[in-house]
């Protein structure tokens, strides 16, 4: 049995996807990259450059990510929302996933799924939001990573995860030293799953949205 961390910033050699960063990809394990909406520069365009070729040649690049908004942090929206745009197209000419950054970005994201009419998979890290706030999000092909939010009672990531679809679920420890095993193990008894059954089913939804695979 895996238990996969969709969402890590720990370098662990199995079944994570580490978020990794140009110019310090670790020698093994799967990883993604991206331009995180706080790092965007006026040069963001010669970093896409590097990560299209990293990304075709390294199998082991499986998300594109993390990509973008924050309102509170990083620089003006318009060049955000430039370097999303591009790595989202990015992300679909290569079949692969999205891994989401948003904060108080909320309508830029659905500003993107509306104005686009082909659009990748995108996985919201970190979810913690209202359920009410998920739920026009699901017309679309967003999902779900949930994390250390899951273990505080009555969190919004607790009720959404109670009602969110199966197939839109992934779980992370993000930056958190939680183990992933703890974040399993709460999901299992939230959604009245096995340990067996949750592994399955996230590595199914996985192998459903990306063109590289996991096992």
């Amino acid at each position: 049995m895996h238990l996969w961390d969709f969402h890590t910033h720990q370098i662990q050699a199995h079944c994570t996807i580490y978020n990794g960063l140009l110019g310090s990809i670790p020698e093994n394990g799967q990883i993604s990259l991206g331009i995180h909406p706080w790092k965007v520069s006026v040069h963001w365009q010669d970093e896409l450059r590097d990560i299209q070729t990293i990304s075709k040649s390294d199998t082991r690049v499986i998300a594109i990510g993390e990509v973008g908004f924050d309102r509170i942090k990083g620089p003006e929206i318009a060049l955000q929302k430039a370097a999303f745009y591009a790595q989202a197209r990015w992300a679909l000419s290569m079949g692969l996933p999205l891994i989401l950054h948003c904060v108080k970005g909320h309508d830029l994201l659905l500003e993107y799924l509306k104005h686009e009419k082909d659009l990748p998979a995108i996985i919201w890290h970190g979810w913690n939001l209202k359920p009410e706030l998920a739920l026009p999000l699901l017309e679309y092909p967003v999902f779900f990573s949930f994390g250390r939010h899951i273990l505080e009672k009555d969190s919004n990531a607790q009720k959404w995860l109670k009602s969110c679809p199966l197939d839109r679920i992934y779980l992370e420890t993000d930056e958190s030293q939680i183990p992933i095993s703890s974040i399993y193990q709460e999901a299992s008894l939230i959604l009245g799953l096995s340990l067996e059954q949750l592994s399955a089913q996230l590595i199914m939804n996985w192998n459903r949205i990306s063109k590289r695979k996991i096992s």
